[in-house]
C-alpha cells in the first residue's frame, strides 16, 4: 500500500518530513510522496528518512493553479528539488502568499477579529504560513467554534476575509513540473466545481498542454467520482495516480495511506508513475 499525497510542516501539515516517513512505516506503507504547498523546502529530510526507515520516497510538490471555476492544484512527482527554475517559480507563488496573508490579517482586524502575525506564524512550523493557520489561531481565541468554521464564516472563498493570490496558470504548473524532471497529475478533479462535460472538455485540453495523470484516488472521492476520473484517465491515456492528502493534526479524520478509511492504493500505481518518468509508458 503505498500514499502519494501528504504534507509536512513545510506547508500545512503538522508532521515534520522525518515524522511522515516514520508515520508510513508504522503503518505498514511502502511508499510515500510528500506534496508540501508550493514548497520543496522539506524533501532532503524527507527523502533522507525514507532511506532510514526503508520505504520508497516520491519527490513531490502540489502547485496552487489559478482557474476560473473553483480551485485546482497541479501535483508534480519525482521533481528535482534542486532546480533553480522551479524554485524560482515557487518562490513567486509563495510571495503572493505573504501579500494573500497580510490583506487576510487586516480584513480580519477590521472585522473585529483581533489578530497578529505572531498568533498565526505559532501555528506553522516552518515558513509557509496558510488559512489553516489562521483557522487554528482564530479557534485557539475563541472566534470560532471549529476549524471548519473559519473556513465556512471567514476564511473560504467569497467570505468576508477571503483574499486572492498569485497562482501559476494551468500550462505554466505543467511546464514547471516537466522542467524540472517530473510528472505532472491533476489533485482532486471535485475542487474545480465542473461538470462532467466541462470537465472532460478541460482535462483534454490540459493532456494537450502536457498533462501526464489525473489523481483518481483521493480520500474524498465517492466511488461515482472515482469511476468518473477512472474513465477519463483511460479515454485520455492519463495515468491513475491516488492518496489521502494527509495533513495530521490540521485535518485528524484523515489518516494517512487510509484516508477516512476507505482508501487504498496499490503498488502498481507507483510502478506507472515511475515507468512514465523514464519514458517507457505511452502519454
Amino acid at each position: 500500500m503505498i500514499d502519494l499525497h501528504s504534507h509536512s510542516t513545510f506547508s500545512d501539515g503538522s508532521f515534520t518530513p522525518r515524522e511522515l516517513a516514520k508515520h508510513a512505516k508504522e503503518l505498514g506503507l511502502s511508499a510515500l510522496a510528500l506534496t508540501d504547498h508550493d514548497t520543496t523546502a522539506g524533501l532532503d529530510q524527507f527523502m533522507a528518512a525514507c532511506s532510514e526507515f526503508g520505504i520508497a520516497g516520491v519527490p513531490g510538490v502540489e502547485i496552487s493553479v489559478d482557474v476560473r471555476s473553483g480551485t485546482m492544484h497541479m501535483l508534480g512527482y519525482f521533481i528535482d528539488n534542486k532546480s533553480d527554475k522551479l524554485e524560482q517559480v515557487l518562490r513567486r507563488i509563495r510571495s503572493g502568499r505573504e501579500d494573500r496573508n497580510t490583506e487576510i490579517l487586516e480584513k480580519l482586524n477590521a472585522l473585529g477579529l483581533r489578530l497578529t502575525f505572531e498568533e498565526v506564524s505559532a501555528f506553522a512550523s516552518e515558513d509557509v504560513i496558510g488559512r489553516p493557520h489562521f483557522a487554528l489561531a482564530m479557534l485557539k481565541k475563541g472566534y470560532v467554534s471549529t476549524k471548519d468554521a473559519a473556513f465556512d464564516l471567514y476564511l473560504g472563498k467569497g467570505k468576508p476575509a477571503y483574499a486572492e493570490r498569485y497562482r501559476l496558470s494551468a500550462s505554466e504548473s505543467i511546464a514547471a513540473i516537466v522542467d524540472a524532471g517530473g510528472v505532472s497529475v491533476l489533485a482532486h478533479p471535485f475542487t474545480l466545481d465542473l461538470n462532467r462535460s466541462a470537465l472532460r472538455d478541460f482535462i483534454k485540453d490540459m493532456k494537450g498542454k502536457g498533462l501526464q495523470g489525473i489523481e483518481v484516488y483521493y480520500s474524498e472521492h465517492n466511488s461515482e467520482q472515482q469511476r468518473e476520473y477512472e474513465s477519463l484517465a483511460n479515454e485520455f491515456d492519463l495515468l491513475t495516480t491516488g492518496g489521502s492528502d494527509f495533513h495530521g493534526q490540521l485535518n485528524p479524520k484523515v489518516e494517512l495511506g487510509r484516508g477516512f478509511g476507505n482508501l487504498k492504493i496499490n503498488n502498481h500505481i507507483l510502478e506507472d508513475l515511475e515507468k512514465r518518468r523514464n519514458g517507457r509508458l505511452g502519454g
